[in-house]
């Protein structure tokens, strides 16, 4: 006879503070509560994540089992979240009359704070990957988290793909190390592969709740028609204003904060009936995020626009709309962003779509079907960690004393995205950690460690200040305080370096929703004079460029190619594509499509790749370079998600020597070798494996100050140790990352049939293209027949030609 096992039970005065709340514990909150060892909970935003990963503390405290010192850790990808989770740990807690001391430990987290945190831990700390790190590099680790019990990782996907989900696995294995019996629970609401993020924390139980009613999401209906590019969304801000109007509290989400700067001052042009609205980015001033944050929670606002600042749970019980302007690129993102609306368990999320151009609506309604089939993005494989971070961690725990290399190898095999981790991978870190490396360990500076009785030690225990100065894995473009008036004046917030520096005196520009006028550069501070009445000459910060995801991309193609599907689409976009086959093809999975036709005295080549804005620039780069060698005379590129576009003076007839995979890997490792992607992506990995360090006691490197040391040490490797760690590093993230090349070859394999078309005219689907900003020069033999060409004309109009020697004239 099968025996039957008996539910799971919580301690009565947590189940009489249930009681109290008119709650009932969900199955899912139970299981945590009574899962053995590691356990990763997904469950939908509203479904009381946060509070089951704490119900065991909350249980241990009840029956008087938290031990000495801290009990439980939570971590989490935002310094705002942990506030947020302070706010709403402290109702449970005081509300069962539990003597608890919760605090957070952040960036914002005074000095004072933190040093008696050292000595006296609470019982629950709150903190970020980056100052768990910083803690663990402290001699007093072992001393502080030795009775840890319990680690909670919130919002976990967010970190698991990430360098910053590499240095928190790295700290985790660090935490079992210094408390062997402590448990880990991972929350989150989106995970296409569970068991690749089990893996990531080590091995954990796979708790899933269920997954409450499904969202109410659609396309927002709009009176006027998506342009055929731009991102913006400025046409519909008229139709978001009603969208408004119609709910308590909407959340706007745009891509980039320079998009979120110029659609906030398009709905403040519309907005004639004054409705409460706010900003939010990250680079906004921290007193006017927290502004805005405050005000939301106050319910004074109506509005928020924001970029994925508000992404991840924090929890705004009144928002009842999200609004998501442009393609938000990403499944995942979308269904995060659709979770900040009804943050109710048993309420559907209501979000609506406004696609910013005529691709856009293509990509939104694949986003769409995406969601209501319930599929994510991703490959379903567990993470590798990256070397750099490692670099850093050894370096990070050698500031906490000496350590054995065999022990600290097993240690890091441990950690998730380390498990394949191999010894000699192991020694090349320990060996550029200690000397850093053959080309290098004659200087002093980076002779670090030194053995002695068989252990690893600083070879200066003073190194151990800098080393936690730049302990991170967040490589930031350099950032530049903005200032209202002369010194002293409120601060607005940030903008790069780089912008910086291309701004003259009485340029205007975008930051906080005002317009401002640019007035000096002082003291690393741009100050600035508000001008509420002129029109910004452009909105600030490079932003985020984010490439459409390979799922997402799969289905735009599949709806192209899927005739019965056009039904669903709007008859403008459907009249948009069945136009496209009465002049050329259409793309179509399985097939790579492209076209040549000619227009003013130029050749131009499109090509339908729907491979992401990276890849398809990077792509453009290589097949420009080849097409010089094919003596075709290109003249520019401009590259979107779906498209790339390459004008010439002479046409592309075959493709398909320009498209040859092995070509292109050939050229790509000869353009990258000598390309700034490899530099910057060099300075990036430098910076992490502690080879460059841009924080100094009483000092900080300008990001001139930095690029002009990494592209040194970057050509020093170059020439004398060209198989260095950090090189190697360097090779295997330039192809992934900004250059993204490993999607072209994915592109490439997944369809290997090519068709090309000759329309007599521009396309329907290049016009679009044809139209789109950030069009890049290509510099070479094209250019040069373009100037001799004009200079011809020019001469033959003056009635001269252009090898006559010119007359002289007499003084």
């Amino acid at each position: 006879m099968t025996q039957i096992a008996p539910p799971p039970t919580i301690p009565a005065a947590l189940e009489q503070w249930f009681a109290d709340q008119g709650w009932q514990p969900h199955r899912h909150q139970l299981e945590m509560l009574h899962a053995a060892g590691h356990a990763l909970l997904i469950a939908p935003t509203g479904g009381g994540k946060t509070l089951a990963g704490f119900l065991p503390t909350l249980a241990d405290a009840c029956t008087g089992d938290m031990g000495a010192g801290m009990h439980t850790l939570y971590v989490s990808p935002l310094k705002a979240l942990t506030h947020d989770i302070a706010r709403n740990l402290s109702r449970p807690v005081a509300d069962l009359g539990l003597d608890l001391r919760i605090e957070d430990r952040t960036g914002d987290t005074s000095a004072t704070r933190r040093a008696r945190q050292r000595v006296d831990p609470p019982h629950i700390l709150l903190t970020t990957p980056e100052s768990l790190a910083l803690m663990l590099s402290y001699p007093e680790a072992p001393r502080i988290f030795q009775g840890l019990k319990r680690v909670v990782i919130d919002e976990i996907h967010a970190l698991a793909d990430s360098k910053r989900g590499d240095q928190l696995a790295l700290g985790l294995s660090r935490l079992i190390t210094l408390a062997p019996g402590l448990s880990i629970a991972g929350l989150s609401a989106t995970v296409e592969s569970p068991a690749a993020l089990a893996q990531f924390i080590g091995g954990a139980e796979i708790v899933q709740a269920d997954p409450g009613p499904p969202p109410d999401i659609a396309m927002l209906p709009t009176t006027g028609i998506p342009p055929w590019s731009g991102a913006g969304g400025a046409y519909a801000a008229r139709d978001v204003l009603a969208a408004i109007r119609d709910a308590r509290l909407t959340l706007v989400f745009i891509n980039t904060r320079a998009q979120a700067e110029l659609f906030f001052q398009a709905l403040w042009a519309v907005n004639d009936e004054n409705l409460p609205i706010g900003l939010h980015h990250g680079s906004l001033s921290r007193d006017a995020r927290h502004k805005v944050e405050t005000a939301m929670a106050q319910g004074a606002l109506r509005a928020v626009v924001a970029t994925g600042s508000l992404d991840l749970g924090l929890d705004w019980g009144d928002v009842d709309l999200v609004v998501q302007i442009g393609a938000p690129k990403n499944i995942k993102r979308l269904v995060q962003r659709i979770g900040r609306a009804n943050h109710r368990f048993d309420t559907p999320s209501r979000a609506r779509i406004v696609p910013a151009n005529r691709f856009e609506v293509l990509e939104c309604l694949a986003a769409l079907q995406a969601v209501q089939a319930g599929e994510l993005d991703g490959d379903g494989q567990p993470p590798v960690g990256g070397l750099d971070v490692l670099c850093q961690h050894i370096l990070t725990l050698s500031c906490a004393g000496p350590f054995d290399g065999d022990s600290l190898f097993h240690e890091i095999r441990r950690a998730g995205p380390y498990a394949s981790l191999s010894r000699a991978q192991f020694d090349d870190c320990l060996d550029f950690v200690a000397t850093g490396g053959y080309a290098l360990r004659a200087y002093d500076r980076w002779q670090r460690l030194m053995q002695k009785s068989g252990q690893w030690q600083l070879r200066d225990p003073r190194a151990a200040r800098d080393i936690r100065m730049n302990i991170g894995t967040i490589v930031a473009p350099e950032l530049l305080s903005v200032r209202r008036g002369p010194r002293g004046g409120a601060p607005l917030g940030e903008i790069e370096e780089s912008f910086a520096a291309a701004l003259s005196p009485g340029d205007t520009f975008l930051i906080g929703g005002q317009t401002v006028r640019y007035d000096r550069l002082r003291d690393m501070v741009v100050e600035v004079t508000p001008q509420p009445t002129r029109e910004p000459k452009i909105a600030v910060f490079n932003g985020l460029k984010m490439a459409t995801s390979t799922e997402l991309s799969a289905r735009v193609l599949a709806l192209i190619g899927d005739r019965s599907a056009w039904a669903a689409l709007p008859g403008h976009t459907a009249d948009w594509l069945a136009l496209q086959t009465e002049v050329a093809t259409l793309p179509t999975p399985g097939t790579m499509t492209c076209e040549s036709f000619s227009r003013g005295g130029r050749w131009y080549f499109a090509l339908y790749s729907f491979a992401g804005r990276n890849a398809n620039q990077t792509l453009g780069l290589l097949m420009t370079h080849r097409m010089e060698q094919a003596k075709l005379a290109p003249l520019g590129l401009v590259a979107t998600d779906y498209a790339l576009l390459v004008w010439s003076l002479d046409p592309v007839r075959d493709p398909a020597p320009l498209l040859d995979p092995d070509g292109l890997r050939d050229g790509m490792e000869t353009w990258l070798a000598e390309n700034a992607v490899m530099k910057r992506t060099f300075r990036a990995v430098a910076t992490i494996s502690g080879l460059l360090q841009r924080n100094l006691p009483g000092q900080r490197k300008s990001g001139k100050q930095a690029t002009f040391s990494s592209d040194i040490l970057y050509d020093t490797l170059r020439k004398f140790d060209p198989d260095h760690l950090l090189l190697r590093i360097t090779r295997s993230e330039s192809m992934r990352g900004l250059a993204d090349f490993g999607r072209i070859e994915q592109m490439l394999r997944a369809r290997p049939h090519i068709v090309h078309s000759l329309p007599p005219h521009v396309t329907p689907f290049a016009a679009p293209l044809m139209l789109e900003a950030g069009r890049i020069p290509i510099r070479g033999a094209g250019t040069e027949r373009l100037l001799d060409e004009e200079a011809a004309r020019m001469m033959a109009e003056a009635g001269l030609q252009l090898d006559e020697t010119p007359s002289k004239t007499s003084a």
